[in-house]
């Protein structure tokens, strides 16, 4: 049954593995909720399984345990901004808690940056020491 538009949420989440995918963490900007993947519609994190260097593997790993934590917190609600889903079925998401931003709290912890259209060159901008952008 696909998401609602806007839905208040709370579930126990953990990392994603091979089992049945109820409630778990794919990687730093995606996760599974109730059976359904849903992609952080207002980020991008790094990669953690196509990685294009192990430094961007490192932070995905962190953006990722990150992730889990702030949606294993409380409540939270799924909100549509833009399209409902992307290319590849999953459902669009900005996750809020209260009036803040899930995606904007790990942009600001480092851990992504914003959504800007189109995945970066988290390699190249690590390499210089800086988030991509």
């Amino acid at each position: 049954m696909p998401l609602p538009l806007a839905l208040l949420a709370a579930a126990t989440f953990t990392l994603c593995s091979d089992a049945p995918r109820i409630n778990c963490v794919v990687d730093g900007d995606t996760f599974w909720l109730g059976g359904e993947k849903v992609r952080i519609a207002d980020i991008n994190a790094p990669e953690t399984h196509q990685a294009g260097c192990l430094a961007e593997r490192e932070l995905g790993k962190r953006a990722t345990l990150r992730l889990a934590q702030l949606l294993n917190a409380g409540p939270f609600e799924l909100a549509v901004k833009g399209r409902s889903t992307d290319r590849y079925g999953r459902a669009l998401r900005v996750i809020k808690r209260g009036d803040r931003s899930l995606g904007a709290q790990l942009v600001s912890e480092g851990l992504a940056e914003p959504w800007r259209g189109r995945r970066s060159d988290w390699c190249g901008a690590l390499a210089q020491g800086r988030l991509p952008g």
